[in-house]
């Protein structure tokens, strides 16, 4: 029996690791590591990916083809064990529809004046 595929809106809101995991890996290839370091720099240390729960959530989302295994493209590699992680094309339409999500929430809270952002 075929996997029953889900329509995007039913797929969101994404949980914040998994955008954070696809905003990090929608310009280039990265690692592991240098995926925890991404998400931690663009959030001024706020979010921090710790080991366990970036692979766990790597995983997952291997298994759901938001992101797939690549060669890397990086010079610092030197460690042939890293594993490299590009988006896909799946993983961007769902990345720019749970962006659109949050920027319609983020115009409801500015009309309500709950932010000036």
């Amino acid at each position: 029996m075929a996997p029953k595929i889900r329509r995007r809106d039913e797929q969101l809101p994404l949980s914040p690791p998994v955008f954070y995991i696809l905003l990090a890996v929608a310009d280039q290839e990265r690692h592991g590591y240098a995926i925890m370091q991404e998400v931690k720099r663009r959030t001024d240390g706020k979010v921090e990916l710790l080991p366990g729960s970036l692979y766990s959530t790597i995983k997952r989302m291997l298994a759901s083809s938001l992101i797939e295994e690549c060669d890397g493209t990086s010079s610092d590699s030197g460690d042939e064990r890293r594993r490299y992680y590009r988006i896909t094309k799946t993983g961007r339409e769902l990345a720019a529809a749970e962006a659109d999500r949050m920027a319609t929430l983020i115009r409801v809270a500015r009309d309500k004046r709950l932010t000036t952002a």
